[in-house]
């Protein structure tokens, strides 16, 4: 698995991130995005909602999975910004 720093404002529902839940960092899907009060819901590999968490927990998004690129995760790290609009 390969994780990158993430810019939590471009993240969508299915990315796959590194989130903080009570002191322990762990591996979450977005199930729904909040820009308006900057934050993501994220659940587990079960279908189980585990909550809201701000931008300000989620450190990191999955880029691949044994060797498999998770299609638009790398425009999505910190330093890299998406192609602008003509």
């Amino acid at each position: 698995m390969v994780v990158a720093p993430v810019d939590p404002s471009k993240l969508e529902v299915g990315d796959i991130v590194l989130a903080r839940v009570t002191g322990t960092v762990y591996l979450h899907l977005v199930s729904a995005v909040d820009q308006a009060r900057q934050r993501v819901q994220i659940s587990n590999n079960r279908g189980r909602v585990n909550g809201w968490t701000s931008h300000d927990r989620v450190f990191g998004i999955c880029l691949a999975v044994e060797g498999v690129a998770r299609t638009g995760a790398e425009a999505k790290t910190l330093g890299t910004s998406s192609p602008a609009a003509s």
